[in-house]
């Protein structure tokens, strides 16, 4: 009795394979051409400026340049793990990462979620449009909103303690109450424009899925919870996971527009300090070695985080 025989793959000749994706690449000539300037872009500022990260491993002189500066290894790696500001740095930058994830991240997702459930039209483009606008606030601006509010003088919020009998507090100058500062107008600043990838993943649930929970006889909150937010968990778990893997990146220029030495305790993060070292000291190696540092944690978590996402739901960056 003859026994079946698994059918060999197709195989084309060299030739053929060549000939076939030339005319695939062809095909896409367009498409492609308007990837042309996204790819340029990203390889003259992100994969250029990388030769430029040997000088984390070098004397770096100005003047010497990059390949005539002498080699010294790991040398300022080892300063700044012996600096007396490496636990500090580490304690704020992430201090201040993770009171922002804890409170700020479910709160673009709960608006989305809010918004979601508004029924008319013109005043749900309303409140998205109001809610959007403070991402377009410069940080600058929002910094010197802050102060206003927040004066010991002339402030609002100093003005409603008094009012109360209180004493009047001097917020940005109380190291205790930076991150909060900090936190909370970073949340009113980007909440709204965070909303839009959960507005949009909303917008790719089954409608039917909400029809036959109806019929069902499912209330709202039902619906919610075994509907919207299994819908919304794969977004959620990606967005996550891109915002561990900055979790070591503060960015500089708000903290250092809110921040002076009173503050430093609790506001000096990783970030302003390569600052300080690269543009008030000079010391460009010793930045360049923090820096990089600071990548390499970073790309670490982001990579754990996102094995660990895959394992757990399935749901992964790759």
């Amino acid at each position: 009795m003859k026994t079946a025989t698994a059918a060999k793959p197709i195989t084309l000749p060299t030739a053929n394979r060549l000939d076939h994706a030339y005319k695939k690449f062809w095909r896409s000539r367009y498409l492609l051409l308007m990837l042309l300037p996204a790819l340029i872009w990203y390889i003259v500022f992100m994969y250029a400026p990388m030769y430029g990260a040997q000088i984390a491993f070098r004397d770096f002189s100005p003047v010497l340049g990059i390949t005539g500066s002498k080699w010294v290894g790991f040398k300022y790696f080892t300063q700044f793990f012996k600096s007396e500001y490496f636990g500090r740095l580490i304690k704020n930058t992430l201090g201040i990462s993770l009171y922002s994830i804890i409170v700020g991240f479910p709160i673009p997702i709960i608006l989305a979620l809010l918004i979601n459930e508004v029924r008319g039209k013109f005043f749900k483009r309303s409140v998205q449009t109001v809610v959007y606008l403070p991402h377009f606030i410069s940080a600058v601006v929002v910094v010197s909103i802050l102060s206003a509010l927040l004066s010991p003088s002339s402030g609002l919020i100093n003005q409603l303690i008094t009012a109360f009998g209180g004493t009047p507090i001097h917020f940005m100058a109380e190291p205790k109450y930076f991150k909060t500062i900090y936190v909370l107008s970073d949340i009113w600043q980007s909440a709204g424009y965070g909303s839009i990838v959960y507005m949009a993943a909303l917008t790719g649930i089954d409608p039917s899925l909400y029809e036959a929970a109806t019929v069902d006889g499912a209330s709202k909150w039902d619906k919610l919870i075994h509907i919207t937010l299994p819908g919304l968990l794969p977004t959620i778990i990606i967005m996550l996971i891109l915002r561990m893997g900055s979790i070591f990146s503060v960015g500089y220029e708000k903290i250092m527009l809110m921040y002076n030495p009173a503050t430093y305790e609790t506001a000096d993060v990783i970030s302003t300090y390569v600052y300080r070292r690269a543009f008030e000291s000079g010391d460009y190696s010793f930045s360049a070695a923090v820096g990089l540092f600071n990548s390499v944690i970073n790309f670490t978590i982001i990579v754990l985080f996102n094995k660990f996402s895959k394992k757990i739901s399935e749901v992964s960056l790759w």
